[in-house]
């Protein structure tokens, strides 16, 4: 690789395990032969990261990419300096954390909007603190969408082989019902299509779920799949893409974790999340943890590359260094593919 992609990746929330699975990570030696990492967001906040996880790692704060060294064994930090370590409680919601996540996710999308870096991956952020620090948003994908000026997006999961797009995702389950709609499960499949191509699947192979148990059996279970979604099929067919369906939602997750999809359209958020969620994370009952974590999301759609890790701040965990880092791996290797496409 003769030039590897600089990826903005923003610390998350300060009082979760955001900056301990990004010091995590960027303690693998492998992260830097593949990219140059950058951390968004305060310092001081990583510094703590570093003591909790007991690694030993120097920090270079700047506060231009410019300066970043990118050398393994030192953590560049793009230093926000918006955190109060006095104040800062682990596990705890906060409005001060809330800014700070959000500060950084905003100079995240700022840096890569100005070509400073060529890829974003976010850490994970509480929507409660955000909301507390009064930016209402119901996520990062909201986020990156205001910031981008973007109205044509969704958001892709993805584990090893299995990838999902939704139609709808933070509504309720009667409003996603109404947004299944042609023209919107249409632009879905265009954009599953496009995320395919950007991760290097030339053709891709999409299937498209049905809304109903047994996509409807013929309007006896409900007719959103005869008015809405074999339209948007049949109108993606005549522009020469490979979609199927709707296949029953039941089935169509096993077919594409066997690999006859390349990846799925699903109708509502946990139509696609419960099956990523059950073959990405594993908990452990007899040591009553999670044993592995992994899954990444991808925002598509936007002018600028997103992914992020597929799982929240776990307050029970931070400050205690025990948290996995896969999740954020996998996402830097997503953003790394896509960046060199």
């Amino acid at each position: 690789m003769t030039k590897k992609p600089i990826i903005g990746i923003s610390m998350g929330d300060p009082s979760g395990i955001g900056p301990e699975i990004a010091v995590k990570t960027l303690a693998r030696r492998e992260t830097y032969e593949i990219c140059r990492p950058l951390i968004v967001g305060d310092a001081n906040a990583i510094r703590d990261a570093l003591r909790i996880t007991g690694l030993d790692l120097k920090i270079n704060a700047v506060s231009a990419v410019k300066d970043a060294l990118f050398q393994f064994g030192t953590l560049d930090v793009y230093d926000l300096k918006n955190v109060d370590m006095g104040k800062l409680q682990y596990g705890k919601v906060s409005a001060m954390s809330g800014r700070a996540a959000f500060e950084a996710v905003k100079k995240v999308i700022e840096l890569a909007l100005k070509k400073e870096i060529d890829a974003t991956v976010t850490g994970p952020i509480n929507k409660e603190s955000i909301n507390l620090a009064g930016h209402h948003y119901s996520g990062h994908t909201e986020i990156y969408a205001d910031f981008t000026h973007t109205q044509d997006y969704t958001m892709m999961l993805a584990h090893e082989n299995l990838r999902v797009v939704h139609v709808s995702t933070h509504v309720s389950l009667r409003e996603a019902c109404e947004r299944v709609r042609k023209e919107r499960v249409l632009k879905v499949i265009k954009l599953a299509r496009d995320a395919c191509r950007k991760l290097g699947i030339a053709e891709p192979r999409i299937g498209v779920a049905g809304l109903n148990p047994h996509a409807g059996e013929s309007g006896l279970f409900g007719r959103e799949e005869i008015d809405e979604i074999i339209p948007a099929i049949q109108a993606a067919k005549a522009l020469g893409i490979d979609a199927d369906g709707p296949v029953p939602p039941d089935s169509l997750f096993s077919k594409a974790r066997g690999g006859l999809y390349d990846i799925v359209v699903a109708m509502y958020h946990d139509q696609g999340h419960i099956p990523l969620k059950v073959v990405g994370f594993n908990w452990d009952e007899e040591r009553q943890r999670w044993e592995s974590i992994s899954g990444v999301n991808v925002t598509l759609g936007l002018p600028i590359i997103r992914s992020s890790v597929d799982h929240g701040t776990a307050f029970g965990k931070a400050g205690k260094g025990t948290a996995s880092e896969l999740s954020l791996v996998h996402a830097i290797e997503y953003a790394v593919k896509m960046a060199l496409q």
